[in-house]
């Protein structure tokens, strides 16, 4: 993917259209002719990015950076759907394990980029910077989206995991904001797993992708809450989706001493091997599954989400198939 620049974001360019036309003496002060040819082209080019789509909009964000592959093959496939108006808003560069952190204090870079036919930034930021940004209105000159979805990740995303993860962050703010979200994950092995496997990964989560924005038009998907998704690491030879609970499992970094020869003023560099998942909920046959996880933003909701979320799954993937 090439990252091409362009001139101020369409949000941008229709807030300060605004500002301009209010110190033009007010609204009292306006001609009756209607607006003019200068006013019509700012309009009309903020509303270039799709403004009359009327298809509802899906939001893809990552921690892995915009040119993962498992982004981009997502977001190509939700697109060759032709159902949704795809915007993608994603960090320039891995962002893994960058957990719920903003970017404050500090310019955040907004670049026009090419994705697989959607409308595309890049973001100097975090997965949570890209997410806020979004859906604050300065970006994009849309309403607002009906689903966010970040991934799909590269490696496991579970257990204590959780706090750390950037692709599971983003989820989550879009959840602090209001809006309904899934995290995806695809459980990578080195020397086992292979890029082929992305598609994979997409071919069999897209089905929960369309039902659950099916089932937000309809009020039907589980409220106040996140899916996390995981993906097991042979995606084609799943077993279904099974429903989780967020386990306790962690790991411990391990800090190997640097030489300072090699790396002048370095001490140490943590190593984190690759993670398999470890749901204890689940049957022997874990491993194979696509584990769901509803994600809330308080503990006191948990059983009536865990209650919901059960029934979408059930009742939802089913009429899909």
């Amino acid at each position: 993917m090439t990252s091409v620049k362009k001139g101020l974001p369409p949000g941008l360019v229709s807030n300060l259209q605004e500002v301009l036309s209010s110190r033009k003496g007010g609204v009292g002060e306006q001609s009756n002719d209607g607006p003019s040819t200068s006013s019509t082209s700012a309009e009309n080019a903020a509303a270039g990015e799709g403004n009359d789509d009327t298809r509802p909009i899906v939001l893809v964000t990552n921690g892995d950076g915009i040119d993962s592959p498992g982004l981009l093959l997502l977001v190509e496939a939700l697109v060759r759907e032709g159902s949704y108006n795809v915007h993608v808003c994603a960090p320039q560069l891995d962002k893994s394990a960058s957990g719920h952190s903003v970017t404050l204090g500090e310019t955040i870079a907004a670049t026009s980029a090419q994705v697989s036919g959607a409308t595309a930034y890049e973001i100097s930021g975090t997965p949570v910077d890209c997410v806020s940004l979004a859906l604050s209105g300065a970006l994009f000159s849309w309403s607002k989206p009906v689903l966010v979805i970040s991934g799909i990740n590269k490696g496991s995303s579970c257990g204590h995991h959780l706090f750390y993860s950037g692709v599971v962050a983003g989820a989550r703010e879009a959840l602090i904001s209001g809006f309904p979200s899934l995290s995806i994950s695809l459980n990578w092995k080195k020397d086992e797993s292979q890029e082929s496997d992305f598609k994979d990964a997409v071919a069999v989560c897209l089905p929960l992708i369309n039902a659950a924005l099916r089932d937000i038009e309809k009020g039907d998907f589980p409220k106040r809450c996140s899916l996390n998704i995981q993906i097991p690491t042979s995606p084609s030879t799943n077993k279904g989706f099974k429903l989780t609970k967020q386990s306790m499992w962690r790991s411990t970094l391990n800090w190997n001493a640097i030489s300072a020869n090699r790396h002048p003023g370095a001490g140490y560099m943590s190593n984190q091997q690759s993670l398999g998942l470890q749901l204890a909920q689940l049957s022997r046959d874990a491993s194979a599954a696509i584990a769901v996880t509803p994600l809330s933003l308080s503990p006191h909701i948990e059983p009536e989400m865990q209650t919901a979320a059960s029934e979408w799954i059930s009742s939802s993937l089913q009429e899909s198939q």
